[in-house]
């Protein structure tokens, strides 16, 4: 429940892909405050109980279902949304929050790699928020959010939702939390918008194609802004952006080269092998633990012809 709420978006209320001709399922004035039941991004299809099989067997046009539309009354093109993220509760099953991470064959920075599908199933307690176990010995630290946010595209028909776009869409990132202010371009009548995919835990670049996705209640407030004419999505944050991850350090490791992509799967492959040398981890498990909580940066990108990015991970995490 939410008391302040002008409208509550029920789970069954969701689609899949964006389409500029799906109904509303509500038309809101400027300003309203929304609770959305979101979906993770299986759709239903990974729960507590789920295996290795049930990775084989998703079915893909299922994937990464999103709460709405929403109409904003009195949005227009070349308008914004604004979206004031007030807050993400985990739902809880048996008492205990539940995600899930992922190696899906055929996705992921480093899928010619990693070939065989891979499940970690999480529980973690969704009132306290403490670190989520990943075994015995390491904790991942929580910070929730909206993987997938946006409005509706201006062209016509039916748009897979994995890529994400410039009105929004799978963006993916951590700092889509709680506090802070996104600002999404309009393209069409009434925007169009919608949420889901939340997770409980990324790593910048989400390297392994998942993070820790959960099913979570999304309260956001949602504004115009007229005549705003943004090219693409931005954001204000209310605070650090690391703090959750930055107690104990980091060890980072990189790659070097004169193409990002190729120097951003170096530096995640280098942060496996490391991790498979001091943790005694299986190379996928730590493939999946470093997507949940890695930080992919760019650290050089002026010192032609070589580039340098970087992979931080938390030494909280074992700590």
């Amino acid at each position: 429940m939410c008391k302040d709420c002008n409208y509550t978006i029920h789970g069954a209320q969701h689609h899949f892909g964006w389409d500029n001709s799906f109904a509303p399922v509500v038309r809101a004035e400027p300003g309203s405050t929304i609770l959305f039941h979101c979906n993770d991004s299986s759709a239903g299809q990974l729960g507590p109980s789920s295996t290795v099989a049930d990775v084989v067997s998703l079915d893909f046009g299922k994937i990464n279902p999103v709460s709405g539309p929403i109409y904003i009354e009195g949005a227009e093109p070349g308008d914004a949304v604004k979206v004031t993220i007030d807050s993400f509760a985990p739902r809880a099953f048996d008492g205990a929050g539940f995600g899930w991470t992922a190696n899906i064959p055929g996705f992921g920075l480093l899928a010619d790699q990693f070939t065989e599908a891979a499940l970690k199933v999480w529980k973690y307690d969704p009132v306290s928020m403490q670190p989520a176990l990943w075994s015995d010995v390491a904790r991942v630290p929580l910070k929730p959010f909206a993987g997938t946010i946006g409005n509706a595209l201006a062209e016509k028909g039916l748009h897979s939702v994995v890529p994400p776009r410039r009105v929004g869409g799978n963006l993916d990132i951590r700092d889509l939390n709680a506090g802070t202010v996104l600002y999404l371009p309009v393209e069409v009548a009434g925007a169009l918008f919608s949420v889901g995919d939340t997770h409980a835990a990324q790593g910048d670049g989400e390297v392994c194609g998942t993070a820790i996705e959960s099913p979570m209640d999304v309260v956001l407030t949602l504004d115009l802004v007229k005549g705003a004419n943004l090219k693409a999505p931005r954001f204000t944050t209310a605070g650090p952006v690391t703090r959750h991850l930055d107690a104990k350090g980091y060890e980072v490791t990189t790659g070097i080269g004169p193409d990002l992509m190729a120097a951003s799967r170096d530096a995640v492959a280098n942060m496996v092998d490391f991790l498979c040398a001091t943790r005694q981890m299986a190379a996928v498990d730590a493939y999946m633990l470093v997507s949940t909580c890695g930080d992919l940066r760019i650290s050089e990108i002026v010192d032609m012809p070589n580039w340098v990015v970087s992979f931080y991970f938390p030494r909280c995490v074992f700590e």
